[in-house]
């Protein structure tokens, strides 16, 4: 991924708080954190919407380990008071992952910093301004080892996982393949 000099804001203000902190922590990424198995890039050349491409291998991730996965990482005018969002662009089967076309990411750090209507998250398991892209990529990547069957995006998938792990896995595996033809 190309990384090009990062605008300021979605709306073109270049004193946001937001935008400098963002432009921080994308500079952060792609020098001093030099994460393996994540490249990160601008997408128009804001900094408010970041091109993620996760490579795992085998070590980092038994089942999902040899794919390439593509995803949007898109930060509201508010970060990092709010969440960003996570979707993923290249087609990926889990149970805490929205079935394309969506591509969702459901993890709580991604939920806002309230108290759960249903009572399932604790307002502290929810995102904090304290999170960067880094932990939130991070946790992606442990999410994507150990779903939450109990919450799952893709019912699916979360059926699959509890149910007939050997047809999860053949499934997780044909989206490895294809993440690879890309």
């Amino acid at each position: 991924m190309a990384s090009r000099a990062p605008t300021n804001s979605p709306g073109g203000s270049s004193s946001s708080s937001a935008a400098l902190l963002l432009g921080r922590q994308f500079k952060q990424m792609q020098t001093v954190k030099d994460i393996p198995g994540i490249s990160c890039g601008l997408v128009g050349n804001s900094v408010f919407e970041w091109e993620i491409m996760l490579m795992l291998d085998e070590e980092q991730d038994s089942l999902y380990g040899g794919g390439i996965f593509r995803a949007l990482l898109t930060f509201p005018p508010t970060y990092p008071h709010l969440p960003p969002t996570l979707t993923f662009t290249t087609p990926i089967f889990h149970p805490n992952i929205y079935a394309p076309p969506s591509g969702a990411v459901c993890i709580s750090i991604l939920h806002p910093p309230e108290d759960d209507a249903y009572g399932y998250e604790k307002a502290s398991e929810r995102w904090s301004p304290v999170q960067t892209p880094e932990s939130i990529l991070l946790s992606v990547i442990s999410l994507l080892g150990s779903p939450n069957d109990e919450s799952a995006a893709d019912a699916e998938a979360g059926r699959l996982w509890r149910e007939d792990r050997k047809e999860f896995r053949r499934r997780v595996r044909r989206c490895v393949r294809d993440s690879m033809e890309a």
